[in-house]
């Protein structure tokens, strides 16, 4: 599945955005808008509930926005990674089972963003990164339209960045399929170690890990989600970071 549904969000007092990466969308928003009146106006109209449904896809935001007695079809553009660069940043995300982990635990890691951008790749939008695109008589860029889903898209990145992946080009199995075969090693070389979204990231900083430490998968994988599939993903993940430690080779 290349797109994503959200359900629009209901009148409601938040926060625009809590994350670190969620704030670095809304600044990338924020530093483009030629006016700061319409977007004071789109964050009211995000916390007023008149932004429909979103669909989330490679490249594209959607929505309807209701105005008045008007609906406005609402499209925010962003720039894709290309495959060249995918291949950079799944290869970072590879070198590290705790980067892994911590993206199943719905965290984006500032050190792998950081080495992402040192690879070439730029995960976060910038100034003009985001193309606003609305039917109605605005010309502003952006709109309050298109400044109310995408703040409201700063909520769906913080509560998921796979969001802001799929935005840049690759659905999450898509990319976890992927990591799977990086990561994979020889045929008949995996553990039996299991790592949960739970415990991800708690493996010790420093060489020692018993080689065949079991940990129980505590948690339901999200709806759409095969149990086994996960498993495999973070059994994988586990065994190369004890090859790492004991080859004493994991970076601090």
């Amino acid at each position: 599945m290349t797109a994503r549904g959200f359900a629009a969000f209901p009148k409601v007092k938040r926060r625009v955005a809590t994350t670190w990466w969620g704030k670095a969308w809304v600044k990338a928003l924020e530093d483009t808008a030629l006016d700061t009146t319409l977007l004071r106006l789109g964050r009211r109209y995000a916390h007023a509930g008149v932004v429909g449904p979103i669909t989330v896809s490679p490249g594209r935001l959607h929505a309807q926005v209701h105005d008045d007695d008007t609906v406005y079809s609402t499209t925010v553009l962003v720039p894709e990674l290309t495959e060249v660069q995918w291949g950079r940043f799944l290869d970072r995300v590879a070198e590290h089972a705790g980067h892994i982990a911590a993206l199943l635990d719905n965290d984006m890691p500032r050190d792998l963003v950081a080495a992402a951008e040192e690879s070439g790749v730029d995960l976060l939008p910038g100034i003009g990164d985001l193309e606003p695109d609305c039917d109605c008589e605005g010309w502003e860029l952006p709109c309050r339209h298109a400044a109310a889903l995408a703040f409201q898209v700063g909520w769906l990145l913080d509560a998921d960045p796979f969001v802001l992946l799929l935005l840049k080009g690759k659905p999450e199995q898509e990319l976890l399929d992927a990591l799977k075969q990086r990561v994979a090693g020889p045929v008949g070389t995996r553990t039996s170690v299991v790592v949960s979204r739970d415990v991800a990231g708690q493996l010790p900083a420093k060489p020692g890990l018993p080689a065949t430490t079991p940990v129980v998968l505590a948690v339901e994988p999200p709806p759409g989600y095969d149990a086994a599939e996960l498993t495999a993903l973070m059994e994988i993940a586990a065994k190369r970071a004890r090859a790492l430690l004991r080859s004493g080779t994991l970076d601090e």
